[in-house]
């Protein structure tokens, strides 16, 4: 695991997030967080991982979502290569 993610700080923010309850209340948490560029850049990313999930090529999601190839590449590195998170996320989206 990266060493920026092992600080007090960034565990006080995972710890935060794991008391969410409702998708209402991740809406109000996250808007208070970030920016409206930050939110739509993290909903652009999951757009993307849904679309990658499903096997749709890249040229196409690029089309539907406005995402370069770039982002859909790092993207699916990620689903493939990270954590799991999107995995997991995307395993309990079916």
């Amino acid at each position: 695991m990266e060493p920026e993610l092992n600080n007090k700080q960034m565990q006080e923010l995972f710890d935060a997030v794991a008391q969410l309850k409702s998708s209402a209340e991740a809406k109000q948490f996250l808007r208070d967080l970030c920016t409206f560029s930050e939110l739509n850049a993290m909903a652009e990313r999951w757009q993307v991982a849904q679309q990658i999930n499903k096997k749709v090529p890249y040229r196409k999601i690029a089309q539907q979502t406005g995402s370069s190839t770039a982002t859909i590449t790092r993207v699916a590195h990620w689903i493939h290569h990270g954590m799991g998170g999107y995995k997991l996320l995307l395993s309990r989206k079916k």
